[in-house]
């Protein structure tokens, strides 16, 4: 009896020795995951405004004024700046656009703030800054057509600005 309870006790220890050793092999190897997200800012023509000043029977002693939008889009903290240029006018500066027309031209401004008192400009402080937030961001432009003599012809006035975002 002890020889068969040796015997047993010696495959029950072979046995458990073999079901250790049976166990599967593994490697592991890591990777990276990885995007590299690029400053960038965009206007969105769609969602901009035209300056439109409307219809007036004649200039007098009074400005008028009137609104725009640009929409820009930057990448979640981004800074940027936004120039305007002086526009197409002949003569015309950051200072004192012009429309030109049948009758000559008619004197105008664009300010960056609702008082009218900030021009906006191409160069350094006349730019308005800001900071992207990754969502599309309104920027009103405030406009005022400057009180002119009552002598300019009837007919339609234009200009065109060039707006640029440095980012």
């Amino acid at each position: 009896m002890n020889l068969f309870k040796n015997t047993l006790i010696a495959t029950a220890l072979v046995a458990a020795g073999l079901a250790g050793t049976a166990s599967a092999a593994t490697d592991t190897r890591n990777f990276q995951v990885k995007i590299n997200i690029t400053e960038s800012c965009l206007f969105s023509t769609s969602a901009s405004s035209d300056l439109d000043f409307g219809n007036k029977a004649r200039l007098s002693a009074n400005d008028v004024d009137s609104t725009s939008t640009l929409v820009v889009t930057c990448t979640n903290g981004t800074p940027y700046n936004i120039g305007l240029n002086a526009g197409t006018g002949s003569g015309a500066t950051d200072t004192a656009r012009k429309m030109t027309g049948p009758g000559g031209t008619v004197p105008y401004s664009l300010y960056k703030n609702t008082g009218r008192t900030q021009n906006w400009g191409d160069t350094g402080t006349n730019r308005v800054a800001g900071t992207g937030s990754g969502s599309a961001q309104t920027i009103t432009v405030y406009g005022r057509v400057l009180s002119a003599d009552t002598g300019v012809s009837a007919g339609t006035y234009t200009d065109t600005i060039t707006a640029t975002i440095t980012y």
